[in-house]
């Protein structure tokens, strides 16, 4: 049996890869089957606070130091992104087959791609741009316009891909002069209050057994974040990249065991078009930034 200490870097990347979309087929399950009690924009709140309470320990050992900005204004517009795209996300989850949740959500890059070149006004060449004409090319083969009505889940789905994409700028943004640290620390600290906002209005306390399952999300959101970026340190974007489709694989065997969801051919096929853009996307950049280096 190999030990991990014996295992190169690519393959401890792509086995924390595997193991990070596993858990987050695990939390969409969760959201699904809590969602049937709970209003989404509750959801996102204790998805928030849990997550914070998670984080704490490690931001308390950084001390003060690590909310050192001159960019409040920018931490503050991610984090409302980031509730946005939670709230759009928690919104589908309750009405969406979980396999095409999973499936349009690797939109993601895409809209990204689109994003940046509009607001950062970046240059995109004619290889990212196919890509992103396949990506667009998925989404359609999974929605099917004109063979019938544009679901509300559809909507809100791809409504989440675009403010993640936003999520995604915003922390590109961010890194040219923050550390990792402080963008993650604001990012847990500004979102516990920033979700209150909309959760008052609908507000109805969860029962404990509700409780229980959202501390759970939190505690999966945080290891989750923690994997993925292990899973980066040890290989390349490019390399670990791939494995994100695995996401795909399991919620479409948890939809089925749990709730007798069976997967269209469409949302295989499509899935695979948005992933292979995307996945061309990040090498793409990947290569740009190695050049840049």
């Amino acid at each position: 049996m190999i030990k991990p200490a014996e295992m190169s870097g690519a393959t401890r990347g792509i086995l924390l890869m595997l193991a990070a979309t596993l858990l987050a087929a695990c939390m969409n399950a969760v959201a699904r089957h809590v969602s049937e009690g709970v209003h989404p924009y509750m959801i996102v709140f204790f998805r928030s606070l849990f997550g914070l309470v998670f984080l704490s320990p490690f931001i308390l050992r950084s001390g003060i130091v690590v909310f050192r900005t001159r960019r409040f204004g920018g931490h503050l517009t991610r984090g409302a992104f980031n509730v946005v795209n939670m709230m759009c996300f928690f919104t589908a989850v309750g009405i969406t087959p979980l396999a095409e949740l999973v499936a349009l959500g690797f939109t993601a890059p895409v809209f990204a791609t689109v994003l940046s070149v509009l607001v950062l006004h970046e240059i995109v060449g004619k290889h990212r741009w196919a890509a992103v004409i396949v990506g667009f090319v998925g989404a359609m083969v999974i929605v099917r316009p004109g063979f019938g009505t544009l679901s509300e889940g559809h909507l809100y789905t791809l409504g989440a891909a675009v403010t993640w994409a936003g999520v995604m700028l915003m922390v590109k943004s961010l890194s040219r002069t923050e550390s990792s640290l402080t963008i993650v620390a604001y990012m847990a600290v500004l979102m516990t209050p920033v979700s209150l906002i909309p959760a008052l209005f609908v507000w109805q306390w969860p029962s404990y057994t509700e409780l229980g399952w959202l501390a759970m999300m939190g505690a999966i959101g945080t290891a989750v974040h923690f994997i993925l970026a292990q899973a980066v340190r040890q290989a390349d974007l490019s390399v670990v990249m791939p494995f994100d489709f695995a996401k795909l694989v399991w919620i479409s065997l948890i939809g089925y065991m749990l709730f007798a969801e069976v997967p269209a051919w469409t949302t295989w096929a499509g899935g695979a078009l948005i992933f292979a853009s995307g996945a061309y996307i990040a090498r793409r950049e990947t290569l740009v930034r190695r050049r840049e280096t």
